[in-house]
């Protein structure tokens, strides 16, 4: 499965946004993960992440303790994550919105002049694309763990597409 990203907006270069609802439990998750898996590629000077919500309720506060848990026994480093919440100015900072759900994908599209930016995360999972990922936060911790294996096995794909999209030549400005 090949999913294209839009294009570029400085060349050499590309932003993504990582987008749910509050942004303490998924979109952070995403954005820790696939911070250090550009570090890994080699990507990291070259593609810029952040994570935000869709509401305002846990702005500055961290990640949820039970995703923070989770991401540190994996090995991660879930410490510096702070809850944003999505403004205007994301939509021209950032080449792509990736939201966790349907329901945040409706709320972006709605609020920019460049929909085709924004796309559910899962458009690149290599398993289930297209799909949701659910929302552990009323959950157990098991629901945490199923978060963390469909975010690395996704961000695997979209750090391949990033690579491609920037060492290739396919991007376009």
């Amino acid at each position: 499965m090949t999913t294209s990203l839009p294009p570029a907006r400085t060349p050499g270069q590309y932003a993504v946004a990582l987008v749910c609802l509050g942004n303490i439990c998924r979109s952070p998750m995403a954005d820790v993960v696939l911070q250090q898996r550009l570090g890994a590629a080699g990507l990291d000077d070259r593609v810029s992440v952040a994570s935000c919500g869709t509401g305002d309720w846990h702005v500055g506060n961290p990640m949820d303790r039970r995703a923070a848990a989770t991401l540190t026994t994996a090995g991660y480093d879930a410490t510096r994550h702070r809850a944003q919440q999505l403004d205007a100015s994301w939509f021209d900072r950032f080449d792509l919105l990736l939201e966790m759900d349907r329901s945040n994908l409706s709320d972006v599209r709605a609020s920019t002049t460049e929909p085709d930016r924004a796309m559910l995360f899962r458009s690149f999972d290599p398993v289930d694309p297209g799909s949701e990922v659910p929302d552990p936060y009323y959950g157990g911790d098991n629901g945490f763990q199923e978060v963390l294996a469909m975010v690395e096995r996704t961000t695997g794909a979209l750090v391949a597409a990033l690579t491609q999209h920037l060492t290739q030549g396919t991007e376009r400005t």
